[in-house]
């Protein structure tokens, strides 16, 4: 099998943390000589911080030489591949794709066995955990400001008037009416299309002057069914 090794170091951890160049490489090329696979190149990105992936050619070329040879990329450490766990994963997911594995030595993560894969697939599982629970505090969050008719983006929602203060919404007595309009006939069995023609014919233009369309009838009356 075939195996591309990735190894980088800033400046200053080189100094402190003792990880340098060379001994990485030295570590991948053991791990890979043990494991009876091929270390065909190396990549490297000196003095170069992890905090993001597109600016570092080094990994660029590595993730791209593995998908191409379906082996293994060999890192030191997850510190070396990205700045966390979670910046990770997407990397070795875009491997797994390609029918490449990840070797992260110092972590002991070793996607070319079934435990590998599984401590992987557990960390994966973790991260979307994580995900999905900033995804409910922040709806959680817009729920309570939408409440309690706070802005909550740049753009102000029909039947509501920006306060003074910048924060607060009022409502605007012209547009509510209008809105309680649209309910009336959705009540009644009628299509957002039919309220959209009714409004314009009765000479009532949306928020920003034109016609009405369907989507935006939508939003307005799933906003309205959400604050009820």
């Amino acid at each position: 099998m075939k195996a591309v090794g990735y190894i980088r170091v800033s400046t200053e951890e080189q100094a402190t943390e003792g990880v340098s160049l060379e001994m990485q490489k030295a570590k991948i090329k053991t791990w890979c000589d043990l494991n009876d696979y091929e270390l065909t190149e190396t990549h490297l990105d000196a003095g170069i911080s992890g905090a993001r992936a597109d600016n570092r050619p080094g990994l660029q070329d590595a993730v791209e030489a593995m998908c191409s040879h379906q082996g293994a990329l060999i890192v030191y450490s997850l510190s070396r591949l990205a700045r966390s766990t979670r910046d990770t994963i997407p990397i070795a997911e875009q491997l797994g794709r390609n029918k490449a594995d990840l070797v992260s030595l110092s972590e002991k993560i070793d996607t070319t066995t079934a435990a590998g894969k599984m401590v992987f697939r557990m960390l994966a599982v973790l991260n979307e955990f994580e995900r999905d629970q900033i995804a409910e505090r922040t709806r959680m969050a817009m729920e309570h400001m939408r409440r309690n008719n706070k802005r909550i983006s740049n753009k102000i929602p029909y039947g509501y008037t920006l306060a003074a203060d910048g924060e607060n919404l009022i409502p605007n007595r012209r547009q509510q009416e209008i809105i309680a309009v649209m309910k009336e006939l959705r009540a009644e069995g009628t299509s957002l299309r039919k309220i959209g023609a009714y409004l314009e014919k009765e000479g009532i233009l949306s928020q920003s002057g034109g016609k009405w369309t369907a989507t935006t009838i939508k939003q307005i009356l799933d906003r309205e069914a959400k604050l009820a």
